[in-house]
């Protein structure tokens, strides 16, 4: 979540310059290059890759491909109409109690399916992907995006990459995510790399979830890894559409 308490009594001009100088803090750390931790934990990741048939590898961009697929295709997946007439304090305000939810919501998942064993621990994974997808319907709602917009569903998707990839990934979905609404998009998925996407995602969370699956510790580590990623997730988002409502009123 964002570093410092936003000042929610503020004028909208003092708010919205708090806010900047939060996009900023959040941008430089998308783009910082990766730590010495990340580079051998990546390291680590690439070589149990290698390791993987390749049939494996494109079975689960398939799965991945057509789960991801089906929910941004999908009706219904926000749960109400996008909020209007609002200043940017208020939307945050309320883009902070609904990550709040969606964290808890995450957590009790997490933890129960850690504390099931190794079946509903992979269960976890489409079951968390789920929730984390309604959190950014829900998000653009907060912001006064229309989610029924084929435009701001590849918007949900880049921020979904965008919390979930490697350092030198982000780089370049930040890149994509900048002057969002002064661009024209694709009007569908046909060019959409789904390969990197599965994998990003999964490296991103593997090495983190696969705690999950440790009889006895699984369901604490569940219960707090899907909080995190919750929150990650939640920051990236509050903040890739305040850059998108900051744009917009220069």
């Amino acid at each position: 979540m964002p570093a410092a308490t936003p000042p929610f009594d503020a004028p909208p001009a003092a708010y919205e310059a708090w806010a900047a100088e939060e996009v900023a803090r959040w941008r430089a750390g998308v783009l910082k290059p990766a730590g010495p931790f990340a580079r051998g934990a990546r390291g680590l990741q690439q070589r149990i890759n290698r390791a993987i048939p390749e049939k494996a590898h494109a079975a689960v961009t398939e799965v991945m491909r057509q789960l991801t697929r089906t929910i941004l295709v999908g009706s219904d997946l926000a749960s109400g109409p996008p909020l209007r007439d609002a200043g940017l304090a208020e939307r945050d305000r309320r883009a902070l109690k609904t990550i709040h939810d969606y964290r808890r919501i995450a957590a009790v998942e997490g933890g129960v399916a850690g504390a099931g064993g190794f079946w509903l621990a992979v269960a976890d994974f489409p079951a968390l992907l789920m929730i984390k997808i309604r959190l950014l319907f829900d998000l653009a709602g907060v912001y006064g995006r229309d989610g029924e917009a084929f435009a701001e569903r590849l918007y949900i998707l880049h921020l979904f990459q965008l919390a979930f990839s490697s350092a030198e990934h982000r780089g370049r979905v930040f890149q994509g995510l900048e002057d969002w609404d002064g661009r024209e998009h694709p009007a569908d998925f046909q060019h959409f790399d789904w390969r990197s996407f599965q994998q990003e995602y999964r490296d991103y969370i593997d090495l983190a979830k696969l705690a999950q699956l440790v009889p006895v510790i699984g369901a604490p580590v569940g219960a707090v890894v899907n909080w995190r990623l919750l929150d990650r997730l939640g920051e990236t988002a509050m903040n890739g559409y305040r850059m998108r409502w900051l744009a917009r009123q220069d």
